[in-house]
């Protein structure tokens, strides 16, 4: 299935949400300050298990979880990973998920790869580019869809 990405609609994006059990994180971050830590909490408070994914941060604990230096070591199903990467380094992210057989690969705002998105749909992955799920979901629930 290939999506329009110059926008989608509520409902596509309110049944990936509503699907959505385990989200991993990718880029994931210790400071507080950062995007990647603030969306992870939200999501976390939302009922959403999220695996912090991220090199650097390999073995160590961030809001409860493990922090795993790839997606191929997380274990366990990962339903979505949310990408808070640069767009040229979405490519590699999306050979991961190709791997893990995830369902939907979420890229944060700014974040785009239109070829990467191709590819990821023609293995029957849904793809949302250049969207936050923390501004999403209070949107969508506003509307009844969540």
């Amino acid at each position: 299935m290939t999506v329009n990405h110059s926008g989608y609609s509520d409902e596509y994006l309110a049944s990936i949400l509503k699907n959505v059990k385990t989200i991993a994180l990718v880029g994931a971050s210790a400071k507080p300050e950062r995007a990647s830590h603030e969306v992870m909490m939200y999501l976390q408070e939302n009922g959403y298990r999220v695996i912090p994914v991220n090199p650097g941060l390999v073995g160590t604990e961030l809001l409860g979880e493990t922090v795993y230096g790839s997606m191929l070591d997380v274990p366990g199903d990962v339903d979505m990973v949310e990408v808070f990467r640069r767009s040229e380094k979405v490519a590699g992210v999306c050979d991961e998920a190709l791997e893990i057989k995830t369902k939907v690969v979420w890229m944060q705002i700014g974040v785009t790869d239109i070829d990467a998105a191709r590819r990821l749909e023609r293995e029957g992955i849904k793809v949302v580019m250049d969207r936050c799920p923390k501004q999403d979901i209070p949107r969508l629930r506003s509307m009844g869809l969540l």
